[in-house]
């Protein structure tokens, strides 16, 4: 059994924090990202603006939540925040300055894949009120694990090769976050391993295309 630095109630305590003090921002980011995947749906070519959204989403989940309210319960959350504004930085570099996480709008499985992580994102509070976690104790958005549904939805349609570095922090964040599901109760994160199990064997596959070619 892994012995957690805080308690349940102080890890919900974290999200009421969060929503009575930011709830407008998470409004405004849940907004952002829908924009984002509008955008994105319609024209694959509005790729940088969708690299901007989910730079932001991790820069906001990295300062605005995991520095300013989760750290007060977790230490480790100061190198979690790190670690999401660094990701935000990869996307920035790679997604918008490089322009290299081109979106592929194929319906192939893993496009449908794809859609359906960005979707269950995007529900992703409406699905945590459902299941028992009702506002400002439960998660909204802005916060590490939608966020992390996003981008892994992201880059499963991003047409190859891109760096995969970039695929590494949410990938990570996919099983540590989806323990909240048995050790807190979060039930709706336990699609986060689904995510980064998905993200991981679309990676093995181009890497086993690439040795064959």
């Amino acid at each position: 059994m892994v012995n957690l630095p805080f308690t349940r109630d102080q890890f919900f305590d974290v999200f009421a924090a969060y929503n009575r003090s930011l709830w407008p921002f998470a409004l405004a980011l849940w907004g952002y990202a829908v924009v984002g995947a509008v955008l994105l749906a319609r024209d694959s070519r509005r790729r940088r603006f969708a690299a901007v959204m989910l730079a932001v989403q991790w820069a906001w989940a990295g300062a605005a939540y995991h520095a300013a309210f989760f750290a007060a319960i977790n230490p480790a959350a100061w190198a979690f925040a790190t670690l999401f504004v660094i990701e935000g930085g990869l996307l920035l570099w790679f997604g918008v300055i490089h322009d290299q996480l081109r979106f592929s709008a194929t319906g192939s499985l893993r496009h449908v894949a794809a859609w359906t992580l960005i979707i269950y994102a995007l529900l992703y509070p409406l699905l945590a009120q459902a299941e028992g976690h009702p506002f400002p104790r439960g998660p909204t958005f802005g916060v590490p694990c939608p966020t992390t549904f996003l981008t892994i939805g992201w880059l499963l349609a991003a047409a190859p090769p891109w760096p995969k570095v970039v695929a590494t922090i949410p990938i990570a964040w996919a099983f540590v976050g989806g323990s909240a599901a048995v050790l807190l109760g979060v039930r709706a994160d336990l699609m986060l391993w689904v995510a980064g199990i998905a993200l991981t064997a679309s990676l093995l596959v181009s890497v086993g295309h690439r040795v064959d070619a």
